[in-house]
């Protein structure tokens, strides 16, 4: 169990120190959701996260024991699915990559709420660490300054709308909830 346990510690300052991560999107998709409906509902059941991904139960409890194998999610047969220490930190992680583009995509370059889910899911798992930590502060520095949107951010709206492209201008401001994770505890 020791060795387990110090494997387990290796390989996430392995992982930490390289800015390589070693799941699958989908692994991540999982983690992500399961934090989700933590934050949601406290217990998260595999019916619950089976309806949130849409897929089979079966493949949700597979899923399950692969994240608890790894040490990232415990897991009772028939129980609820919590997130270890370690898997909320990749949770929140994921979630952090996702929200940066989310707001990059629909408050800078004024795509679809819509668009903007469907893109910073897909490409949340791509992100590496670096780029994840100046997209954030370039979404921060551009949408949180002292005098506002910045005007090239409104002439470049404008030019969009100019050849046929409307802008998203959400009233939905996420850029504050990019920092914090995800009001976890």
């Amino acid at each position: 169990m020791k060795m387990e346990k110090r494997k387990e510690d290796e390989t996430s300052s392995e992982e930490e120190r390289s800015g390589v991560r070693h799941r699958s999107p989908s692994m991540e998709d999982y983690l992500e959701a399961i934090g989700t409906l933590e934050d949601e509902h406290g217990l998260v059941r595999v019916t619950q996260l089976s309806d949130a991904l849409n897929v089979s139960k079966p493949s949700v409890t597979a899923a399950v024991g692969r994240l608890a194998q790894e040490g990232l999610v415990m897991h009772e047969k028939y129980g609820s699915v919590e997130l270890t220490p370690r898997g909320k930190a990749v949770a929140d992680d994921v979630w952090r990559r996702h929200e940066a583009l989310w707001v990059f995509l629909a408050e800078i370059l004024g795509v679809s709420e819509e668009t903007a889910e469907e893109d910073a899911c897909k490409l949340e798992h791509y992100l590496s660490p670096d780029a994840t930590e100046r997209l954030t502060r370039f979404v921060e520095f551009v949408l949180e300054g002292e005098k506002g949107r910045p005007q090239w951010l409104e002439d470049f709206a404008a030019a969009l709308t100019r050849i046929g492209l409307a802008t998203n201008r959400s009233p939905v401001r996420r850029v504050e909830t990019m920092t914090p994770a995800r009001g976890r505890n």
